[in-house]
C-alpha cells in the first residue's frame, strides 16, 4: 500500500519520495523544529532513514506519514501515523501521531489543517484511537493536540527527557 493523497483547502498531503530528502533535511536542521523534538538537528543520514521508514510503514501497517505541500507544491512539513516502537515504559499501545512543519509556515494553521485531514482519514480506516508524545515545554503542540481531541494520560521518560503522553 502507498499513501493516499489527501487535500485540504490549502495543502496537499502525499506520500514521501526520495526527492524530498533535501527539503526534509533543511526542515530538520531548523532550531524551531528540532529544539522540542530531540534537541539536536537531524543529520542528512538520519533524515534519509526517517524518509525510508515513512515509505515502508505504508507497506508494513497500511498507514504512515505524509509530506505536507503548500498550494505551490513546496514541501512544508510531515504529518501522519507511525509505529515508532519507542523505548517508553509502559510502551505506547496505539499508533502514534506526529507532526512537524517548517518554521516558515508556523502560525498559519497548516498543522491543524493537515492533522485534521490525517485524523479524518484514520477515523475512516477504523483507526480511531491514537497517541502522541510532546515535550511539556512545547506549548504550541500541546495546544494543537488538545484542539484535535488529544488528552494527557501520563508523563513518561523518553531518551532522558520527560514527555507528555496523550491519547485521542
Amino acid at each position: 500500500m502507498t499513501a493516499p493523497v489527501l487535500a485540504t483547502p490549502r495543502l496537499v498531503l502525499r506520500g514521501h519520495a526520495v526527492d524530498d530528502l533535501d527539503a526534509l533535511t533543511a526542515m530538520w536542521g531548523e532550531p524551531a523544529v528540532y529544539t522540542m523534538i530531540g534537541g539536536v538537528p537531524r543529520p542528512r543520514e538520519d533524515v534519509w532513514i526517517r524518509l525510508l521508514r515513512s515509505i515502508g510503514q505504508w507497506q508494513a501497517f497500511g498507514y504512515g506519514s505524509w509530506v505536507v505541500c503548500n498550494a505551490d507544491g513546496v514541501v512544508v512539513g510531515e504529518v501522519g501515523l507511525i509505529e515508532a516502537r519507542r523505548a517508553i515504559d509502559p510502551p505506547l499501545a496505539l499508533p502514534e501521531t506526529g507532526w512537524t512543519l517548517s518554521p516558515a509556515v508556523h502560525g498559519r494553521g497548516y498543522a491543524y489543517e493537515a492533522l485534521g485531514a490525517v485524523l479524518a482519514w484514520a477515523d475512516g480506516q477504523g483507526i480511531g484511537r491514537t497517541t502522541c508524545i510532546i515535550d511539556p515545554a512545547n506549548a504550541p503542540s500541546l495546544t494543537l493536540a488538545a484542539k484535535v481531541g488529544y488528552r494527557p494520560v501520563r508523563e513518561a521518560a523518553y531518551k532522558d527527557h520527560i514527555v507528555v503522553v496523550l491519547e485521542r
